[in-house]
């Protein structure tokens, strides 16, 4: 995705977001996120479409910066409606972007790398709410490596 395309897409998410663009749960965590799962990706060999829309739609339609159990669903039916219209994506990796969001908050295991990538990248920016991620819930080697832990904790207040 081009950086003009992407600026674009961020925009307009954006436009729906119910939240402050600048709390925990916008635009600096998607950032973060995003550089996480790029960064992840040249390790696991994820699918880097993906890995980007997802941290872009994984907390987009968050209602609230506490509890809110259907956020992920809620931003992965945001990303099946505008498909398409905001961005383009095969059938297959909708399907991985679809389950990457949904299942982002509990989701504990996913066969395919590219979900792990964006759990992993999400899971790494913990930091900014004061929690220190759990290696045993980071699942992809590249994710549970010091070097990554350390890069992506030093950056948790970043953006």
């Amino acid at each position: 995705m081009d950086k003009i395309m992407l600026k674009n897409l961020i925009l307009r998410v954006i436009g729906q977001f119910q939240l402050d663009p600048k709390g925990v749960h916008g635009i600096g965590h998607w950032a973060r996120v995003m550089a996480n799962g790029r960064r992840l990706s040249a390790s696991t060999g994820a699918n880097q479409r993906v890995v980007c829309l997802f941290a872009v739609f994984h907390d987009s339609c968050r209602l609230n910066d506490w509890v809110d159990p259907e956020h992920g669903l809620r931003g992965a039916q945001l990303a099946a409606q505008r498909r398409n219209d905001w961005f383009e994506l095969s059938d297959g990796e909708m399907a991985l972007l679809w389950d990457a969001c949904s299942q982002h908050t509990g989701g504990r295991w996913h066969d395919d790398v590219t979900v792990q990538t964006c759990w992993d990248a999400d899971r790494l920016d913990l930091g900014r709410v004061g929690i220190e991620p759990d290696p045993r819930y980071l699942l992809t080697s590249a994710g549970q490596g010091p070097e990554m832990f350390e890069w992506a904790h030093s950056r948790r207040f970043s953006y």
